[in-house]
């Protein structure tokens, strides 16, 4: 009895020793268990490039991570929830460009020499006398022949004064011519046409009065270009005048700009650009409508930057009874002002207009201050005596006249050259 008690106490025994082993190692295994939860909180997060599990899409260049919808979220920081701050918007301040201009003229580079064989301007008067034949026979014959048959009665010189009109000198002008006629040939008692010749050759050369001063402002001073400004009415010749006058220029040894201020003619500006190469000299031009003002203006500053001696403005023909058109001329002289003065203002008037070239250069006069006058076609014109009628009626000299369309055929002016050639 007291062997089978001894064998019972041993069995319990062995039983709770076992259940007590078995309850150390739940709690050593419980234990482990919290510190490897505890460990795996604490492990970095993944890269944003990470591709374990999910997707990566970019989005203006930043890295976002998609997961599957199965997968476990992560689990959330500690710490405070973040607040999300929002910036408050910027307003950047209105930035308005500066208008930019594109530049409105184009150089035509000056060929190295001439293409044409250029004349001198000295003489050129007496050499194209014979150009003046339509003037000579119904000026100086018609009037010699009045003149040399004796004394005169009353309706000879009516015929004179009607020879006087009809080459266009004008009512006053023809009428101080005969008073200095009658009186001079009271004098000297002119009985033959050659007595008669010598004293209208001097009555005339007077009335021209040569002691004007008739040289072409275009020589460089104080360091800076001259500027020459060529105006007139449309058809007048200014194109063909600035192109001729530029190469009497350079024949004399100058450097010349020219600038391509008529905008308004589609050809004028190609027109001018032969010219230039037949001179040898450098054209401004501008596309066609741009504004004259600034063709001139970069004209003058360009003969300027490159050191030529002078600048030609070549200008629109306007009507001189058009305002607009005139005050717009005013204009183009402003501007050049602001760089450099205008030198000298040249009136391109077409002698075969007769008294409404007169009329034309007294509203020209009016609106910039003229300086000399150009005459065209003077060879194509009986009327010669518009010479004597404009200068008398502007007070402005005649510098330069057309006797052709030779790009030779611009001469210096010179009175006494031009009667001798209307009574040769």
């Amino acid at each position: 009895m007291a062997r089978v008690i001894d064998v019972t106490w041993i069995v319990v025994g062995a039983v709770v020793a076992v259940l007590l082993l078995a309850l150390v190692i739940g709690l050593v295994l419980a234990r482990r268990r919290r510190v490897s939860l505890g460990d795996e909180d604490r492990q970095p997060s993944r890269p944003a490039g990470y591709q374990g599990t999910g997707q990566i899409s970019f989005s203006s260049g930043t890295a976002v991570q998609e997961r599957p919808d199965t997968a476990e979220p992560e689990p959330a920081p500690s710490g405070p929830e973040p607040v999300a701050v929002s910036p408050e918007p910027v307003t950047p301040e209105p930035v308005t460009p500066e208008p930019v201009t594109p530049d409105p003229v184009a150089t035509e580079p000056a060929p190295a020499a001439p293409k044409e064989e250029i004349l001198p301007a000295e003489g050129r008067l007496e050499r194209l006398r014979g150009r003046l034949a339509g003037s000579r026979s119904a000026f100086g014959q018609g009037l010699i022949g009045l003149l040399g048959g004796g004394e005169l009665d009353e309706a000879s010189w009516e015929e004179v004064e009607d020879t006087l009109l009809l080459a266009d000198l004008g009512q006053e002008t023809a009428s101080e011519l005969i008073g200095r006629l009658r009186t001079e040939m009271a004098a000297k008692g002119v009985r033959t046409p050659e007595q008669a010749r010598g004293v209208l050759r001097q009555v005339l050369v007077e009335a021209l009065s040569p002691g004007l001063d008739r040289s072409v402002r275009a020589l460089p001073h104080e360091g800076k270009p001259a500027v020459v400004l060529v105006a007139g009415v449309n058809g007048t010749g200014k194109t063909t005048t600035t192109g001729k006058l530029a190469r009497v220029l350079v024949a004399g040894g100058r450097t010349v700009v020219l600038g391509a201020a008529d905008t308004f003619r589609a050809a004028a500006a190609e027109q001018l650009v032969t010219w230039g190469e037949r001179a040898g000299a450098e054209v401004v031009r501008g596309p066609e409508g741009a504004d004259p003002a600034s063709v001139a203006f970069e004209a003058v500053k360009h003969a300027g930057e490159v050191g030529a001696d002078a600048v030609l403005l070549d200008t629109a023909g306007r009507l001189h009874t058009k305002t607009g058109l005139m005050d717009e001329l005013g204009k183009v002289k402003r501007v050049v002002s602001r760089h450099g003065e205008v030198d000298e203002v040249l009136l391109v008037l077409d002698a075969t207009t007769g008294q409404n070239g007169v009329v034309q250069a007294k509203v020209f006069a009016e609106v910039v201050d003229v300086t000399g006058i150009v005459l065209t076609k003077l060879d194509g014109t009986a009327k010669g005596g518009i010479v004597f009628r404009v200068q008398r009626e502007l007070g402005v000299p005649v510098k330069l006249v057309g006797l052709g369309e030779g790009p030779d055929d611009l001469a210096p002016f010179e009175p006494a050259a031009f009667v001798d050639a209307l009574l040769n």
